[in-house]
């Protein structure tokens, strides 16, 4: 059974077909600048050379098309007809509360989708419309929706409501929901079986470390926390985003410089994180290179970064009296050694004992803790799109 794996932005399309018997990817590729001028599709299949198509998209359902005919292509396609493809996986943004888990697509979970427009503006209505290009494209093919939010609607009233009046939370639905949930789904799952931990008997802290980031604390296999709220501002210092600050802040610099609520949002979610601290860049790669060179800004940025994930750490530990193992993943947790060593040195206090040989090893599931540590330390490259897969294939086949 093979599974397409659909996951749009506002003008990019991003897919993998995964054949489901042994799980490997056939094929992945990228559709940039859909409805604007030089779209490029990238298609890059398995064990054959890479694929560029440089044409017109003016919208999601002409991509599409295009990512069928190079899946279907003689030369460089891995398949030979559309039926070969079981059903289509869609990564969704938002469902709000309505949904805590994936779910074949139908008329009502569309419904939801558009719904929650105002609390994914970015990526619901792109999510929509890739839905929608599908069933246009292969129409009766059964679509699945997976939800960015759906891992951590497990979550208790006490960690998801914010203390505002209640009626923000009746009328608009205002609480925190929290998200990379495929991420922190198929970390934290994976955890327990490469940890060898007690799937009935567990605590893991999930450190979904990248340009976005987010903590997640898991209980038995479900999510009991996370960092980001009702939005991904909410949480750590990010490549560009914020994380937590002070709530009068925006009207602060909203009186200040004159500016809107909506433009003070924007300068926190794309102008802040570390880009902001720093001065320098949102690639921790490039700061991590400034503060080498003794660029003091790029310095703090990086040691406040470090001090949020300790803080969160530190707070899912007594949140869920006490811990098993912390796992590291995406581009920083997974790639930055340092990074992890010099957070783990700052939680010596659990018995927390890191092997440098160990973590030194990069796109690998690794135990990095030494085997007297009481925590263990595990390093496990995320899989947003098998995940994906493999809740789309539970559901159809």
């Amino acid at each position: 059974m093979k599974i397409l794996v659909i996951n749009c932005g506002s003008s990019s399309l991003k897919y993998q077909l995964i054949d489901m018997q042994n799980e490997s990817v056939l094929a992945k590729g990228l559709c940039e600048r859909i409805g604007i001028e030089g779209s490029k599709l990238t298609h890059k299949p398995t064990g054959k050379d890479e694929y560029v198509v440089t044409t017109d998209m003016p919208n999601h359902e002409v991509a599409v098309k295009l990512v069928l005919d190079a899946l279907l292509d003689k030369t460089h396609g891995v398949i030979e007809n559309v039926d070969e493809i079981t059903a289509v996986g869609h990564r969704v943004l938002h469902a709000g509360a309505k949904y805590s888990a994936s779910i074949v697509v139908n008329d009502d979970v569309k419904a939801v989708i558009k719904e929650c427009f105002d609390l994914g503006p970015l990526h619901n209505p792109a999510n929509l419309t890739g839905i929608e290009a599908c069933e246009a494209a292969m129409p009766g093919k059964k679509q699945v929706a997976v939800f960015d939010t759906a891992f951590h609607q497990t979550m208790p009233e006490k960690a998801f409501m914010y203390a505002i009046p209640y009626e923000y939370y009746e009328k608009y639905n205002i609480r925190k929901y929290g998200f990379h949930g495929t991420s922190h789904a198929f970390v934290s799952n994976e955890a327990i079986s490469f940890g060898k931990l007690d799937p009935n008997n567990s605590k893991v802290i999930v450190c979904h470390l990248g340009n976005g980031g987010s903590l997640s604390a898991v209980v038995n296999g479900k999510c009991v926390d996370t960092s980001m709220g009702l939005t991904p501002l909410e949480g750590l210092i990010m490549g560009t985003r914020s994380g937590d600050i002070d709530p009068a802040v925006v009207q602060f610099i909203a009186n200040k410089e004159n500016k809107s609520v909506d433009e003070v949002l924007n300068i926190l979610n794309k102008k802040s994180g570390i880009l902001g601290m720093s001065g320098v860049s949102s690639d921790f790669r490039d700061v991590g290179k400034a503060a080498a060179e003794g660029n003091h800004k790029a310095e703090v940025a990086l040691e406040a970064f470090k001090y949020r994930v300790i803080k969160y750490i530190g707070s899912y530990v007594a949140a869920m009296n006490g811990v098993d193992a912390i796992v590291f993943t995406a581009g920083v947790g997974e790639n930055d050694k340092n990074m992890r060593a010099e957070i783990c040195e700052s939680l010596s206090y659990l018995g927390i004992k890191i092997d440098a040989e160990a973590n030194s090893h990069r796109g690998e599931e690794v135990v990095i803790s030494t085997p007297d540590s009481k925590v263990k330390v595990m390093v496990i490259p995320t899989n947003e799109e098998l995940r994906i897969a493999r809740e789309t294939l539970a559901l159809v086949k």
